[in-house]
């Protein structure tokens, strides 16, 4: 188990520069190592199915909540991981010939279909139920990015939005659910869920939310419209996701639950009526479809409830055939995707109105499809006869009152799906005669002569009839099957005469269903002009797509309408109500719990005492200043008042950094002040300023009470009095400020450099909201970059963008613009300040240049010992980047945004990137070791020269913090800082033009 995903891990590694060298050919690279996991899994049958073990492996991750990566290989999850990676190979292969080398975003596509098959994986062999429940909604996250592929196209986009949201719904219902199956087990084991479940007085509550989430992710009705909107995602995707493995996971969930909870009320009053339902609807609405692949589609959604009905009924004769059906539904039906792939890649059409000839110009696509779609109906003697036999013979003997009419359900259904199987075959492969009336009607489409040699299949796309080999191979030599299901069904009570997948069980009443079925299926193909007046006479009230459009129309309003209740006024009456709510919330509980601290202390020093008092007097004057800039310096002042009692207090290291911050945030403040009005817009008269008065006041007395109260309330020894020997200890170091950040709390560390990243893009994507790509701008100053979908340029281009033209103005006096096609090489080796030339001679000073790009290195040394020895001293990853940070200021105002692309030619999303890679990385690594996550390893030795020396992985863990906070302010100086001064320079050239226009 652990080379399978090592393998599938390497093919998602591989895919994107695989594809990206060789374009649609490098899907065959992580295909083969999907195939190789495939083998993998397939070596361990004679552990799992023939010694009938459950090979189990288990990693601690998060102890104190019981949870840890636990995944367990027993029959059923051999069974549908086989079908996950053997599919998924097939897939990949397909996708080399099925996409051309100029296909968009074609490495992403690999990437992504390629770590589905690594999710899906360890969705099925996932032992604990949170874990699984991981893997379950990452699912769903990677289904929208696959069906979204053609982002360009708003139905893509759509379709896109619809899967996810209809299945995280579902996702959210049924983690409510797990959490409760978790209390009432006290375990989060799955198998031990099942295998010996605590049935509540609310166990059915939540069994009911847990069969939502199948319900979701299955498509069953009511959630089964995202499938057929779900098409518009390529064929490789419906063929895998749609067909073998995402819409599979519902079914293995119920398979799953069933030996423990098949009995509990609502399991099978949910799960049968609904299965059935889903049989009806999803048949009926594939008999209405012209386009294949929405024919397959429905057809899908029906088989799928077809599945859950029979998985739902919880025996083991009912398992055998659920599983028998779940592995024939997958052959058949990826196999028909496929095909309607080559149909569409050859002729340009899938409507089947507009095919004529193509079983004659390409009869192995033929003989392949037709075969597939005999399955799907049922025919013998194939795997689909087989399958549908077992389920009518379960369904026959199932213990329950339901029985007789989900019996009559599935045999309806099972005729409807014999009669789309059959429009499916002569659709796409019968020879048609032109029709007078396709001139005359325009929603028939023009017929598609399919017999040119320009139309005959592809030899690359041969998946199909390896798949369709694999189901004929099973038809005819179905004992290694039946083997796999009776190892997966024995965790059932066995009948005393259990059933058994075969091609022949004599006459028996499942027979006769099937004649009646196959009877009724062909009533159905003679009698298609009548079916299809009456379909256009029935109302289409069961198209439940449009109430999920009525829904998100509603929440839309409601928003709207909410939005506009709560949100006016602007920024001061948002913060006013922010500010209310928190003086009433918390000063009605710091009223009842409030209580006069014993002993107190007002400061320890008279410098403390006047520091406040400057503070104090720092925010009066801010309150009162009268433009922007001298309210920001003032602000700063109460910022540096806290490094100063930081300093008093003996903390040197928070001294340190709220110093570094309270510099960047001024910074920050001035950059984004250049674009505001000099002055603030003042509140006229009393009556509008005493009220911002007394709310300042109330915040100040409610915060002042809260930290009395939080002071006054401990009663236990707290645990920062062990700080200092953990962190010598423990984790090697003095400094006990970084110790927390990097190993103590290194968890929070993580959660806190991931929003760091999320407010850079967040920072980034406001300011330029207006760019169609939504990437910060080019360092260099063409137009052509800063409309276009370039990256950040590197060192050169701003160079050579930035030869200044002296220009001759009215007055006399010279000005300097850009030239960026008049710099040669050797002019650019004999400059040094090359990127302050881009200024005007009025915003320069060359001594500042020359100043700054001196103590620019020495700074970066600085900001690299902060990090280095942040472990013992004050430092530490996040001062060393806040250090280096101002480092990248100082070229910034000294020269402009060329000089800080000079500075560092890096795109800001590579370090953001990078960083949080190396401390996610640190945490992995530690668990390779056996370890829980981020638990600090260290190697201790000594070194000729050096002595003692410690390396550990905090200090991995430090440049990953150091990487990001870098990252982070290079977002911003490129965002609030180059990217303003572009936009600037944009809006006085549009001027400009307009004035050069009038006159």
């Amino acid at each position: 188990m652990p080379i399978a995903f090592a393998l599938l891990a390497f093919a998602t590694l591989v895919a994107w520069p695989a594809v990206r060298r060789w374009g649609s050919r490098g899907f065959l690279v992580p295909a083969a190592a999907v195939a190789g996991s495939f083998v993998s899994v397939l070596s361990l049958a004679p552990a799992v199915i023939g010694r009938g073990e459950a090979l189990t492996v288990s990693i601690p991750w998060i102890p104190s909540l019981g949870v840890s990566l636990s995944f367990r290989m027993d029959a059923l999850a051999w069974l549908v991981s086989l079908v996950v990676t053997g599919v998924g190979a097939l897939v990949l292969v397909y996708s080399s010939a099925y996409f051309s080398d100029d296909e968009p975003a074609l490495p992403r596509f690999a990437a992504l279909l390629t770590g589905f098959a690594a999710v899906m994986f360890g969705l099925v062999a996932s032992d604990d139920i949170v874990v699984m429940f991981m893997f379950w909604e990452i699912t769903s996250v990677l289904s929208y990015l696959l069906i979204g592929h053609t982002s360009d196209r708003r139905e893509s986009r759509g379709a896109a939005l619809q899967a996810l949201l209809v299945t995280t719904f579902g996702g959210l219902v049924m983690l409510v659910g797990v959490a409760m199956l978790v209390v009432d087990n006290g375990t989060t084991s799955l198998a031990q869920i099942v295998a010996d479940p605590v049935i509540t007085s609310h166990t059915s509550w939540a069994v009911v939310l847990v069969i939502v989430g199948a319900l979701s992710k299955s498509a069953i009705v009511p959630f089964h419209f995202w499938l057929p909107s779900a098409m518009a995602a390529p064929t490789p995707v419906s063929a895998y996701l749609h067909a073998a493995a995402m819409v599979k996971a519902g079914i293995y969930l119920v398979l799953r639950l069933a030996p423990g909870y098949a009995g509990v009320p609502g399991w099978l009053e949910t799960l049968l009526p609904l299965g059935v339902a889903t049989l009806l609807v999803g048949a009926w609405r594939a008999l209405r479809q012209f386009d294949l692949k929405l024919l397959l589609a429905y057809g899908t959604v029906s088989q799928l409830g077809l599945m859950i009905t029979v998985a739902a009924v919880g025996t083991h004769d009912a398992m055998v055939a659920a599983l028998g059906l779940l592995v024939a539904h997958a052959l058949f039906k990826a196999t028909l995707f496929m095909v309607v792939g080559v149909i569409d890649h050859n002729c340009g059409t899938r409507d089947w109105r507009a095919l004529s000839g193509l079983g004659r110009s390409a009869p192995w696509l033929a003989t392949v499809g037709v075969l597939s779609a005999a399955s799907m109906a049922g025919l013998p003697p194939l795997l689909g006869f087989i399958a549908k036999e077992g389920a009518l013979s379960a369904l026959l003997e199932a213990p329950t009152w339901l029985a007789t009419p989900v019996v009559v359900g599935v045999v309806v259904g099972s005729a409807l799906t014999f009669g789309y199987s059959w429009r499916f075959a002569w659709g796409a492969f019968a020879t048609r005669r032109a029709d007078p009336r396709r001139t005359h009607t325009a929603s028939i489409p023009t017929l598609v002569d399919c017999t040119s040699p320009h139309a005959r299949g592809n030899a690359g796309l041969t998946a199909p009839t390896v798949l369709l080999a694999i189901s004929l191979v099973l038809a005819f030599w179905v004992t290694p099957l039946d083997v796999v299901v009776q190892a997966a069904a024995a965790v059932l009570p066995q009948p005393e005469h259990p059933a058994h997948l075969a091609l022949w069980h004599g006459f028996t009443p499942a027979l006769a269903l099937t004649v009646l079925v196959i009877v009724g299926g062909v009533l159905l193909a003679a009698g298609r002009r009548r079916v299809a007046r009456l379909q256009q006479a029935v109302p289409s009230w069961i198209d439940l797509s449009r109430c999920y459009t009525w829904a998100l129309t509603a929440t839309d309003w409601v928003s709207a309408r909410v939005t506009l209740f709560a949100q006016r006024g602007g920024l001061p009456g948002y913060l006013a109500t922010i500010f209310w709510s928190l003086v009433i919330a918390l000063g009605y509980a710091a009223t009842r719990a409030f209580a006069w601290p014993a002993h107190w202390v007002i400061a320890d020093s008279w410098g403390q005492l006047a520091i406040a008092a400057l503070m104090a007097v720092a925010g009066l004057l801010a309150v009162r200043a009268s433009r922007r800039m001298a309210a920001v310096l003032l602000v700063g002042v109460t910022g540096y008042g806290m490094v100063a009692l930081f300093a008093l207090h003996g903390a040197p290291d928070l001294a340190l950094t709220q110093l570094l911050v309270e510099t960047i945030s001024v910074v920050i403040f001035v950059l984004v002040l250049r674009r505001l009005p000099r002055h603030f817009e003042r509140a006229q008269g009393i009556v509008r300023v005493w009220p911002r008065v007394l709310l300042a006041v109330c915040v100040g007395v409610v915060m002042a009470a809260v930290a009395l109260v939080a002071v006054s309330a401990r009663t236990a020894t707290p645990i920062s009095e062990r700080f200092p020997e953990l962190a010598y200890l423990e984790a090697h170091g003095r400094n006990i400020v970084n110790v927390l950040l990097v190993d103590i709390r290194a968890w929070d560390t993580m959660g806190e450099i991931s929003v760091l990243v999320v407010v850079a893009t967040g920072v980034a994507s406001l300011v330029f909201i207006t760019q169609r790509t939504g990437r910060a701008p080019t360092i260099s100053g063409s137009r052509r970059h800063r409309h276009g979908t370039a990256r950040l340029t590197p060192v050169i281009e701003p160079i050579t963008a930035a030869i200044p033209v002296i220009r001759t103005e009215a007055d006399g006096s010279t000005t300097s613009d850009l030239a960026p096609d008049t710099l040669d090489a050797e002019s650019t080796r004999r400059s040094w300040l090359m990127a302050g030339r881009a200024l005007s001679p009025h915003h320069r000073s060359l001594m500042v240049e020359v100043v700054v790009r001196l103590i620019f290195w020495p700074i970066m040394l600085v900001s690299v010992w902060l990090l280095i020895a942040g472990h013992n001293q004050p430092g530490g990853g996040f001062a060393g980047g806040l250090v280096a940070g101002l480092a990248l200021v100082l070229r910034y105002l000294a020269a402009g945004r060329y000089e800080l692309g000079e500075a560092l030619p890096i795109d800001a999303g590579r370090l953001l990137g990078a960083g949080l890679a190396m401390a996610v990385g640190t945490g992995v690594l530690s668990m390779l070791f056996g370890e829980p996550m981020l638990t600090s390893l260290w190697w201790e030795g000594e070194l000729p020269l050096f002595g003692e020396l410690a390396l550990g992985t905090p200090t991995l863990f430090d440049i990953g913090v150091y990487l990001v906070v870098l990252g982070l302010v290079l977002d911003i100086l490129r965002s609030l800082g180059a990217g303003v001064d572009e936009q600037a320079a944009d809006d006085s050239s549009i001027v400009d033009d307009w004035a050069v226009d009038r006159s």
